[in-house]
């Protein structure tokens, strides 16, 4: 096999180490002549192949430095860099992936069902930023149920601290987080805990600073822009070079640092009339580039777009599962009670909530208000587990002025409700970090450009913050935390030392993911197996039917203490085994207080004292239900199987 084909074969260009030297390999079909220059000035042209430039060069090691001069202009960075030890602007690395050594070969990957997934941002996930920090923390995650880890986007980024959704080298790991053996390291640790790791990528645009591609190619972008900047050129003249770096980028990834899967950032805005979608084709080849491994795919898609999650054969993209912010935003509203811009569709009520829980989309072709327009499609018989459910994310957490935690903004009680929704539901829950031990710290926007880019993006800011009315007034925008702002970014670091000092809310959350994990019923995570009814004012009830495991009842109080006497409605009934013989009133007493045999046995009250809660009572008294206000309780059959 020539070089040339195994430079392709393994990553489609860059500077690719063999046992004898290194291959560089470049897409540049707007130059001419283009040459590499090594750290110590040498220079050596690259061979003009069709589109592509590239040449051999024998003795080369990793840990070298190099740049490319282009038609004569230059040096600049290698756009499929795959280290930029001194940012987006300095010199590139040649790393050789082959000098990792890997303790994995074990590890079978991970698939959708019975994931609790965990999203964190390295630079503020620990008060080092780094990845050799996080790793440490990864024993944690798992102790408390955590299955697999959701790490923001790490390819380079201009500047000290940032989201990563600035990324511009995107074959390179940010340099300020550490190098390639470092994520490595992150990941091959999470393998040995039995965590995986997926990572979020931006194939819907690229950062404005750092970007070199532009010198090589005018073909990367379309005329037509989304709100980020350019839209990329998925399938227009010339497309299939640039496809090819998506497809490549997603591949590399998973084939030389194992990560177990992506999120592919606001695919609504990833443009692609081709007869096969760049994402189907990403999830086909980054499948084969897993080999035996399972890998998962999911995205985050503002127009709910079902095709995404289907077959492939079933003219799908193939992926496994799509954000629904539909429940998150129902379920802020009913926490917070302001329907202000995005929110405004949306009213918090039980059915709402029940809806989420049965039928994945609320909004599957209405018409929705905020966006002027019809939105989401119908969901059918697309798997619990391919619902992504969340309280929190890195979005709807710094989309307000002060980035606070709903945690903060909501009555705690009521809180300890929808999480218990979340953590129970048959949908895939995903936690933000810190919201395990209720984190008092925020998280804001923050990104550190050049003066000229900072004053765009913080006018930006302001602008997308002054959809919410309470936050349009003059004052509050003269409040408004700067993204650039080193204070901003400090400000957003966790304080782990809330782990104890927040030790109720930590056990809450371990409690119910540990219930997720052991009940045999809640494990089976089936849409088909639940049902849900609204029994009184801001009270409903969730019922997994669980055959011979019994049946799970999750009562739910969003509003005030309330005795309902009479229950005309069957989910409260009990299984057909424990109706009382008599037809009555039963005299035996029980251990939770209430002096009458409940057909329902108490498992889980969000109102544990340990919790911080008022106390734990069993709803089901005689014939009637005493439900306290803002509590939800979790009952079992009493022929069921214990835990």
């Amino acid at each position: 096999m020539s070089r040339s084909l195994v430079a392709i074969k393994r990553q489609y260009c860059g500077a690719l180490v063999e046992p004898d030297g290194v291959h560089f390999r470049i897409w540049a079909p707007k130059c001419a002549q283009v040459d590499v220059i090594l750290e110590d000035g040498r220079s050596f042209p690259l061979k003009k192949n069709n589109f592509h430039f590239e040449g051999f060069i024998p003795g080369l090691r990793g840990g070298k430095l190099y740049r490319y001069r282009a038609d004569g202009s230059g040096p600049y960075p290698d756009p499929w860099s795959n280290y930029q030890p001194e940012g987006p602007h300095g010199p590139s690395m040649i790393v050789d992936h082959k000098a990792f050594r890997w303790t994995d070969s074990g590890w079978p990957g991970v698939g959708m069902r019975g994931q609790v997934i965990y999203e964190l941002h390295i630079g503020t996930f620990t008060p080092g930023g780094t990845f050799d920090a996080a790793a440490k923390e990864l024993a944690e995650l798992k102790s408390i149920g955590i299955t697999t880890i959701e790490v923001m986007p790490v390819a380079e980024f201009p500047g000290r601290w940032n989201w990563g959704y600035d990324g511009v080298s995107l074959f390179a790991p940010a340099h300020i987080y550490g190098d390639s053996q470092a994520f490595k390291r992150f990941v091959n640790t999470a393998h040995s805990l039995g965590l995986g790791v997926i990572l979020d990528v931006v194939y819907n645009h690229l950062g404005p600073d750092g970007n070199y591609l532009g010198i090589f190619t005018d073909d990367l972008f379309k005329k037509e822009k989304n709100e980020w900047g350019n839209i990329i050129n998925f399938d227009g003249p010339h497309s299939k070079d640039v496809r090819n770096i998506f497809i490549q980028n997603a591949c590399y990834w998973i084939r030389e640092f194992h990560i177990d899967g992506l999120r592919f950032d606001a695919t609504q805005d990833i443009h692609d009339s081709s007869p096969v979608h760049i994402l189907a084709e990403i999830a086909d080849r980054a499948r084969e580039a897993a080999g035996g491994r399972s890998i998962i795919l999911t995205s985050e898609n503002d127009l709910r777009e079902i095709r995404q999650i289907r077959d492939r054969s079933s003219g799908g993209y193939g992926l496994d599962a799509t954000w629904n912010d539909d429940f998150h935003h129902a379920a802020r509203v009913a926490l917070t009670g302001r329907r202000e811009a995005y929110y405004a569709d949306y009213r918090g009520t039980p059915q709402e909530l029940i809806s989420c829980m049965k039928r994945g989309f609320l909004y599957q072709g209405q018409y929705h208000s905020f966006q002027k327009a019809r939105r989401g499609t119908c969901v059918t018989n697309e798997p619990a587990e391919a619902f992504i459910h969340f309280l929190q994310n890195h979005d709807h957490v710094a989309n307000h002025l002060h980035g606070e935690r709903i945690h903060a903004l909501a009555d705690p009680a009521l809180y300890r409700c929808m999480a218990a929704l979340l953590l129970l539901g048959p949908e895939t829950p995903l936690l933000f970090m810190g919201q395990e031990f209720a984190s008092s710290r925020p998280f804001l926007f923050f990104v550190d450009h050049n003066p000229e880019l900072g004053k765009l993006v913080n006018a930006g800011r302001k602008r997308l913050l002054s959809q919410f009315p309470s936050y349009a007034a003059e004052n509050a925008q003269a409040s408004i935390p700067l993204p650039t702002d080193p204070g901003t970014f400090e400000r957003s670091r966790l304080d782990l030392a809330e782990r104890r000092t927040h030790a109720g809310a930590y056990r809450f959350h371990q409690d119910l993911i540990r219930l997720r994990r052991e009940d045999p019923v809640i494990v089976a995570q089936s849409r088909n197996s639940i049902d849900g009814a609204l029994i009184a004012d801001r009270v409903f009830a969730m019922r997994w039917f669980g055959g011979e495991h019994g049946d799970r009842l999750l009562l739910v109080n969003l509003g005030i203490d309330l005795k309902i006497d009479p229950i005309p409605e069957p989910l409260m009934a009990p299984p057909p085994d424990q109706t009382p013989k008599d037809g009555g009133r039963q005299t035996s007493g029980d251990r939770s207080g209430g002096g009458a045999a409940p057909h329902w046995s108490m498992i889980w009250s969000s109102n544990d004292v340990r919790y911080g809660g008022a106390g734990a009572v069993n709803p089901f008294r005689d014939s009637m239900i005493f439900s306290q206000g803002h509590s939800a309780v979790l009952l079992r059959s009493n022929t069921s199987e214990g835990i």
